[in-house]
């Protein structure tokens, strides 16, 4: 029997090695640094990151190392400071705390490409639910959106890709029982299921739906789309509605962010977001950034990206209003509004 398992893992490492041609190994990296002042003097917005209020705060540095041999491919990025580690990355115990940073890996996963056309992966996942992302080099705007703040930011598990040509491909998946988390609850396992239906109509245009509903973590749908009208100009679309899990009745929230973008040179961007968060009639301590049971809150956001190198520098503005009193005045008392602008520095190498 032992025999017998040593000829078949012997026939697998040649068939897998066979067309082995090893890359160079790929290293990349981003950092960030930010300014933010609130109008009201108070930390109100309470969406990720760029959370001090008047000060020079660090973002993160992130670097990111890839490989492929032949078929098989790595992925690893690992993360250090504020918005890396404890305001994105879960602590042992699945809570959120910026004052234990010990877990700091954004995404380790493997991926094996069985045809051009098909592969699986595993590990650990940036999601791929929405349309911001951790990275800072990812998001045209620096403050991000309640959608993200809410939704998932990393998903465990294994999953399966198939593209039925370059404009239509399906991934489906089974991830651990809960969102943010690289160690599920043995009691579930994995549990969530996932998946995402690209398309790309046409040139310049790509589509996402996407699920992950599970009894544990719930169920969001999502759709994220992008199209670049012009060479210049791009219009993007995120929305999504997540119902909890575990039996939560009339717990979550929907929305939805218009992403509107102009490349006037090379060099100089302007790009607006408006968004719409509602949060469902019992969510309870579930949803982030103060957005009460059936209340809702309308965002926008002004900003411009300013380009030398693989620096970024994005000057910001933004305006919040709600539809109940969720954030403060000078004076400590309750308003609808909030205003804040921001400062920040992004590199990319």
């Amino acid at each position: 029997m032992k025999k017998s398992l040593l000829s078949i893992a012997i026939l697998f490492a040649v068939a897998f090695g066979a067309n082995a041609q090893d890359t160079p190994l790929s290293i990349s990296g981003y950092a960030d640094t930010y300014y933010k002042f609130d109008f009201a003097e108070q930390q109100n917005i309470g969406t990720s990151f760029a959370t001090d209020q008047n000060s020079l705060s660090l973002g993160m540095i992130g670097v990111a190392l890839k490989k492929t041999t032949g078929k098989a491919s790595f992925v690893g990025e690992l993360s250090f400071g504020p918005r890396g580690q404890g305001q994105s990355i879960v602590n042992i115990d699945n809570k959120f705390d910026e004052s234990r940073h010990g877990f700091n890996i954004q995404n380790l996963n493997m991926t094996y490409a069985f045809t051009p056309e098909f592969s699986m992966a595993a590990g650990f996942f940036g999601t791929f639910v929405g349309y911001e992302v951790i990275a800072p080099i990812g998001n045209f705007n620096y403050s991000t959106s309640y959608l993200f703040t809410n939704g998932p930011f990393q998903n465990a598990g294994i999953k399966a890709t198939y593209a039925f040509s370059p404009k239509v491909s399906l991934m489906v998946g089974g991830f651990n029982d809960n969102w943010n988390v690289y160690k599920a609850d043995a009691n579930f396992g994995i549990s969530t299921f996932g998946a995402q239906l690209m398309v790309a109509p046409v040139e310049g245009w790509t589509a996402y739906a996407n699920i992950l509903s599970g009894y544990v973590s719930g169920t969001i749908l999502d759709l994220t789309t992008s199209y670049q009208v012009t060479k210049s100009f791009k219009v993007g679309v995120n929305a999504a509605d997540w119902s909890a899990g575990m039996g939560a009745k009339d717990t979550g929230f929907s929305g939805g962010a218009l992403y509107l973008q102009n490349a006037f040179t090379d060099k100089f961007s302007l790009g607006v977001r408006g968004e719409y968060f509602s949060a469902k009639k019992n969510n309870g301590a579930l949803i982030l950034s103060g957005v009460a049971p059936k209340e809702s809150v309308v965002a926008a956001t002004l900003s411009a990206n300013l380009k030398a190198g693989g620096l970024t520098f994005i000057p910001e503005v933004r305006l919040d209003n709600g539809s109940a009193n969720q954030f403060f005045k000078e004076n400590g008392s309750a308003t609808k509004s909030a205003s804040q602008m921001s400062l920040a520095v992004v590199y990319a190498f």
